[in-house]
């Protein structure tokens, strides 16, 4: 079993409150969860109206695939209107790593 965790780092440059961001977060993290079948969650700057941070996580068998759920997953909320990616990490880890 392997489990694929992604951080991304986003700008939200529109948003004048945070009732504007939770409508852009709310539409992206749900669009992640219909199209990949992940897990999605704001996961830092919840206090500031233009950034945020989502976590989104996977659980597969087979590495490659991982990676490329993840890139697809990376490429569409680049894509997204309304946010801007300034940085991501993804970690791809076994049931039998060391924590």
């Amino acid at each position: 079993m392997l489990v694929a965790i992604a951080r991304f780092d986003l700008k939200i440059p529109g948003c004048r409150s945070l009732k504007e961001k939770r409508h852009v977060v709310k539409g992206l993290t749900a669009a992640l969860r219909a199209r990949f079948e992940v897990s999605v969650a704001e996961v830092d700057h919840q206090e500031l109206w233009q950034r945020t941070a989502i976590g989104v996580a996977a659980v597969g068998s087979q590495e490659h695939h991982m990676r490329r759920v993840m890139q697809q997953v990376e490429a569409f909320v680049e894509a997204w209107h309304g946010v801007e990616a300034i940085g991501s990490e993804l970690s791809i880890r076994g049931a039998d790593d060391e924590r």
